[in-house]
C-alpha cells in the first residue's frame, strides 16, 4: 500500500498514483480525493521506498507507522502542540532505538504528519500490506 502513495516537494499532503503516462503521473489527494498530473520535474518520493535511522538497521517507513498507529491506539497526534524535546520524547517512546543524532525533529513532525493523513484516509495497516504487495509477484513468478 505505502508504494502507492506519494509525497510530493512543494505541495502538502500525501497522493495515491493513479496512472502514470510518458513525463507524468496522475496523482489523487488521499485526503480530499482532488486528482492532478505530476510533472516530469517535480520530485517524489514513494513512502514504501522511505526508512530511518536506528542504531541497528534502518526501519522501514511501514513498519513505524504500525509502531505509531499501535502507541496512539489509531488516534491522531497534535504535532503542533509539541516542541522538539516533546516530538522527541514521543518518538522515544514509539521507537525507543532511533538514531537520536541522524533523526532530526523536522523528520519526526513529518512522520507524525504523514501519519495524521492516513489515519484520516483510513489507512490503518502499513507494513503488513507494503509485505503482501511485494511477495505477489514473486509467488506469480514461480
Amino acid at each position: 500500500m505505502l508504494r502507492t502513495i506519494l509525497s510530493i516537494t512543494g505541495k502538502p499532503g500525501l497522493f495515491r498514483l493513479i496512472s502514470q503516462g510518458g513525463r507524468m503521473l496522475l496523482v489523487e489527494d488521499i485526503v480530499s480525493k482532488k486528482r492532478m498530473p505530476v510533472h516530469s520535474r517535480d520530485k517524489v518520493v514513494s513512502l514504501g521506498d522511505i526508512a530511518m535511522y536506528t542504531e541497528g538497521e534502518d526501519k522501514p517507513l511501514g513498519e513505524i507507522l504500525d509502531l505509531v498507529y499501535a502507541n496512539m491506539n489509531g488516534a491522531k497526534i497534535d504535532v503542533k502542540a509539541m516542541d522538539n524535546d516533546g516530538l522527541r520524547e514521543k518518538f522515544g517512546e514509539i521507537l525507543p532505538d532511533f538514531d537520536r543524532e541522524r533523526v532530526y525533529p523536522s523528520d519526526i513532525k513529518k512522520l507524525f504528519s504523514w501519519y495524521n493523513l492516513l489515519v484520516d484516509a483510513g489507512m490503518t495497516k502499513f507494513a503488513a500490506e507494503a509485505a503482501d504487495a511485494t511477495e505477489a509477484p514473486a509467488e506469480a513468478a514461480e
